[in-house]
């Protein structure tokens, strides 16, 4: 019997897992990373991507737009938005992709002054969405930046 850890999931909507696990991977912003039992202590944010959690009865895998991962003796993960990847279609798809692109086109018509660099982090968010999009199989939808 493999080592497991404690895993929660959760979002502003919902815990969407809370199991015993094997190992996850998550989408960090600076990189993926997987973290298994015993792994360093750290606080990661994340990225548009694909998190993956492996139990001892299989893989399940989230859609999520970012948020944040603690690493230590348990791995909580608070997503910004998380979906199931099996309820994942391209209505919703493109609902996530259509909100980046509303937060980007906000930001950049506004006076952003002495912070250019919130524009860039939002064109960033939407270029990962799409491609997750095209990761998951979906129509990635292709707005103009």
């Amino acid at each position: 019997m493999a080592e497991t850890m404690q895993f929660d999931l959760v979002s502003p909507e919902r815990s969407l897992m809370s199991a015993q696990v094997t190992a996850v991977s998550i989408p960090g912003a600076e990189g993926d990373l997987t973290a298994m039992p015993m792994h360093a202590p750290m606080i990661t944010t994340l990225r548009p991507g694909i998190l993956k959690v492996e139990t001892e009865k299989g893989t399940q895998e989230f859609v999520v737009t970012g948020g944040f991962a603690e690493i230590g003796a348990s791995v909580t993960v608070l997503a910004e938005k998380a979906v199931p990847h099996a309820d994942m279609d391209q209505a919703t798809y493109e609902a996530l992709v259509q909100e980046a692109h509303e937060s980007y086109l906000s930001l950049k018509a506004a006076d952003t002054g002495n912070e250019p660099g919130r524009v860039a982090e939002a064109a960033k968010l939407l270029q990962d969405m799409v491609a997750v999009g095209t990761h998951i199989g979906l129509d990635p939808k292709q707005p103009n930046l």
